[in-house]
């Protein structure tokens, strides 16, 4: 094998060759880290990352960005409790309504659903930049889900919720089969359908593909209202896990899925990365929060290890873009 296909192979595989590098100095420093619990404990814990970043993943193919998730994903949690814990009363009119289960989560996802739609069309219809449009839904949503919660979390709900973000199935967690689930129908959306040939078009070559008659505007609609459900999912995952609905659900979360697809090795410009990369992504920055937990490691320097990481992620990114 000569250097320059021994060069194309490590670029190729460079998530894994990180992760493996990664699991291999934490073994040697913790004895903590190699144990099944452990193993149990970060894929749980990666699993709404996972699930964020994979609609996080599409946005960015089509050369966009979703600062909002995080918000997002509290506020559809904190509805999702809502209706699930208090339904709907007119007083008015001496109506009660209660939502089962299901129906609660149907609205928690639609809700998600829908900010995403209304992100698309700030990006599409009125030419907002989408880092400016999902800023503004940041705060948006953040401020809607202090109003809808008064600033208190919303607890305590039936056992069947707690099921879905705590539960095991086959001795599996839950929270594992739901990111499984949604990472084989994105992996199908990306590779089988020809939406998702069109992701890739809009995002390699947005002109170009307009001009092959492509509806592009309707495409990223599309994109970031799947984001948005994506979010919702998240939010009501974490709003399981904690049986509770937390106002500051989320904080810091658009940063984790974004470090998750860039260092899975999408590009940044768009029309260039893969669901399964951004899964390496999700590990790798599971993999370093347990480790520098278990490494006792100060909150304020995982945060610098984290940055660092990022930046060098999206570094290599451009050096092979470069090369290219």
């Amino acid at each position: 094998m000569d250097t320059k296909t021994l060069k194309a192979k490590i670029l190729k595989f460079q998530s894994v060759i990180a992760l493996l590098l990664m699991c291999i100095i934490l073994t040697l420093l913790t004895d903590r880290f190699l144990t099944a619990e452990n193993s149990w404990n970060i894929m749980r814990q990666i699993s709404v990352n996972l699930v964020v970043s994979v609609g996080m993943t599409l946005v960015i193919l089509t050369a966009g960005i979703d600062l909002s998730v995080g918000s997002v994903l509290a506020l559809c949690g904190a509805i999702t409790a809502g209706m699930l814990k208090f339904g709907a009363e007119f007083t008015d009119a001496n109506i009660y309504v209660g939502f089962t289960l299901f129906g609660a989560i149907a609205g928690g996802v639609l809700a998600g659903s829908f900010l995403g739609w209304f992100n698309g069309m700030a990006i599409t219809r009125f030419k907002v930049p989408p880092f400016v449009a999902t800023l503004a839904m940041l705060t948006i949503a953040r401020g809607l889900t202090m109003l809808w919660t008064g600033g208190f979390p919303i607890t305590g709900f039936e056992s069947n919720m707690a099921f879905i973000g705590t539960g095991w199935l086959l001795g599996i967690p839950m929270p594992v089969w739901i990111a499984a689930a949604v990472v084989v129908a994105a992996v199908i959306l990306t590779k089988k359908t020809r939406l998702g040939r069109h992701i890739y078009a809009v995002g390699g070559n947005e002109k170009a593909a307009a001009l092959s008659g492509l509806n592009v505007k309707r495409i990223k609609i599309i994109v970031y209202s799947i984001a948005g459900a994506l979010a919702a999912v998240g939010g009501i995952m974490v709003t399981s896990r904690l049986d509770s609905a937390q106002p500051n659900a989320g904080m810091g979360l658009e940063l984790d899925s974004i470090a998750a697809v860039v260092i899975g090795g999408t590009s940044l410009s768009g029309g260039k990365g893969t669901i399964m990369g951004t899964v390496q992504g999700a590990l790798i920055i599971g993999v370093l929060n347990n480790g520098l937990v278990l490494l006792n490691v100060s909150p304020f320097w995982q945060q610098v290890v984290k940055g660092f990481v990022i930046l060098l992620a999206v570094v290599i990114e451009k050096l092979n873009t470069k090369s290219e």
